[in-house]
């Protein structure tokens, strides 16, 4: 059996293992790593030699922690990277280029409807009914979307949501409001299978997950770069967040916000986190906080986002895919249940 990987910042790790007894064997790791003293590959093969073969990532870690001593030096490798090669060996990873991608465009719904098709997409790829893909919203009304563990009296300024027409939409994963006009971010949905990022902390699958948009956003004039845990931000200010969530099924959503043309003096007047956050700094700074790309690009947004459909799919080969009217009936459903309901958008008031 044979496993790669190449956790983000590091360098190639290789494992090659034969499973016996449902015990790992014959283990053997390579790469193009530096580590320091060469005995210490033999401690650390030897952790993971016997190991049972359904060992999760973070045992297989802790098993190689184990035995690092602390003048041990492991440049471009990590005990985390030695655990993923070995679960994908076994088949329990998977890399990118083992998925069978599809990119969609919209189509133009409310975001309502976009924020349930976050649930009940998922549930289609999980039932095979589709294929993993990565979707890019569009929405035809303003809107603030929430995370799922925000109360909704501390983040939202109902005079200003009132006087400016924006509803409000709870999401199915964590992180800050998404203050959202159409036309003025990109947000993109990406579902695929959780053994994508079997192992990887949270902390770890965020730039791992936007690395292709890290690039996309490269070739559009924007050097972008991650802040731990989920801001996309770039050498003239904020440019976005992320947020996912791991379901039950077998597979996740991992989501990100972008903007591109925001008002955000109308966003301030809409979310009172804005306000708690500038307490201390004054409005100017505030508008600050998120730049958006269409003065860093001078491009239009459709021109950008052409740019990251077409860097996806020559990136994954992936196919084009569609929202059918079945798919939005469907998610229509969810909202009347779950999504446009106050027991769900006031969950936490």
């Amino acid at each position: 059996m044979h496993g790669e990987y190449k956790e983000p910042g590091h360098k190639l790790v290789v494992v090659d293992l034969d499973v016996e007894d449902k015990k790992l064997t014959h283990v053997q790791i390579a790469g193009d790593f530096f580590l320091e003293p060469d005995d210490a590959l033999a401690r650390i093969t030897a952790a993971i030699e016997g190991l049972p073969e359904d060992s999760h990532a973070a045992d297989i870690a802790q098993a190689v922690t184990n035995v690092l001593k602390p003048t041990d030096e492991l440049l471009g490798l990590s005990p985390h990277g030695i655990a993923t090669a070995v679960r994908r060996a076994l088949g329990k990873s998977i890399d990118w280029d083992e998925i069978d991608f599809e990119v969609i465009h919209g189509p133009v719904v409310s975001p309502m409807i976009n924020v349930a098709m976050d649930e009940t997409l998922i549930e289609d790829v999980a039932a095979g009914r589709r294929k993993p893909f990565m979707r890019i919203w569009e929405w035809d009304s303003p809107c603030v979307v929430i995370g799922s563990f925000q109360s909704v009296e501390n983040e939202i300024d109902w005079d200003g949501m009132n006087r400016h027409g924006v509803t409000l939409c709870r999401r199915v994963t964590g992180g800050g409001a998404m203050f959202m006009e159409a036309g003025n971010c990109i947000t993109y949905s990406l579902v695929i299978p959780t053994a994508l990022v079997d192992g990887m902390s949270f902390k770890d699958s965020y730039p791992f997950l936007d690395e292709w948009v890290m690039e996309a956003l490269e070739k559009v004039g924007v050097k972008a770069h991650y802040v731990p845990l989920n801001d996309i931000t770039s050498e003239k200010g904020k440019i976005g967040g992320a947020a996912q969530k791991h379901f039950a099924n077998g597979v996740m959503v991992h989501h990100v916000t972008m903007s591109y043309d925001i008002d955000a003096n109308k966003m301030l007047e809409c979310l009172r986190v804005g306000k708690e956050k500038v307490r201390d700094k004054g409005l100017r700074s505030a508008v600050k906080r998120v730049d958006p790309m269409k003065s860093q690009t001078g491009m239009a947004r459709e021109d950008i986002i052409d740019v990251f459909l077409d860097h996806f799919t020559q990136k994954f080969n992936a196919k084009p895919g569609e929202i059918t009217a079945a798919d939005i009936e469907t998610a229509k459903a969810r909202c009347g249940t779950k999504f446009d309901t106050e027991e769900w958008t006031y969950r936490l008031p």
